[in-house]
């Protein structure tokens, strides 16, 4: 079969503006929560897309560790390409695909570190493995798999079981002006609801066409 032959009909839901949540907020946490509860997997795994100051895009996957009115919450490498993309352009989009469910979210808006505090708490939370990982990892940078263990080793040795955060490590936050919530129908003539921020009406929503 081609790969131009691949296709899909979604026929699982559908998404209109009289079922809406007025709060986009209450909107993701609605659709995540059926996320969950449909068992997809990684349901809080995201694409993060970056642009460094060349103008290069770039993407990968992170897991959201907290949303709230203020935005939405990841931790990383503060040093790492998507960190050094920020540090030059601190404008972000998220996207979240539940295939099982025939939907994505896109959000898009400033990105702002977190507390000092906020970070040290997640990062207490995790489990030693991954905390000694943040020590570990130069992330982005080229390394051999042997240097890596031998890294691994030294750090094992060095904080034992209970690690401090390294000041290199800690979370973002995504402040949203803009989330777009897509549900797929038949013929391609997909839902698309747009939530855009307006310091005077809190939030507008409108429809997109497909």
């Amino acid at each position: 079969m081609s790969v131009s032959d691949l296709r899909q009909s979604y026929e699982k839901g559908v998404l209109l503006e009289s079922e809406a949540a007025r709060s986009p907020l209450d909107q993701f946490s609605r659709w995540f929560d059926e996320a969950v509860a449909a068992k997809v997997p990684e349901p809080n795994a995201m694409t993060l897309a970056t642009v460094d100051a060349t103008g290069q895009p770039s993407a990968r996957i992170v897991l959201i560790k907290g949303y709230d009115e203020r935005g939405f919450t990841f931790f990383t490498n503060y040093e790492s390409r998507k960190g050094q993309d920020l540090l030059a352009n601190p404008r972000a989009a998220l996207l979240f695909f539940w295939q099982p469910l025939e939907r994505q979210i896109r959000i898009e808006g400033v990105v702002e570190r977190v507390a000092a505090a906020e970070s040290d708490a997640y990062f207490a939370s995790r489990p030693v493995g991954s905390r000694i990982g943040a020590w570990t990892s130069q992330q982005s940078q080229p390394v051999t798999r042997e240097a890596l263990e031998a890294r691994e080793r030294e750090f094992k040795a060095r904080f034992g079981d209970d690690p401090p955060r390294p000041e290199h490590w800690g979370g973002y936050r995504l402040v949203p002006s803009t989330l777009e919530f897509w549900q797929g129908r038949p013929s391609r003539l997909h839902d698309r609801l747009r939530y855009r921020a307006d310091g005077k009406q809190g939030w507008i929503l409108d429809r997109l066409s497909p």
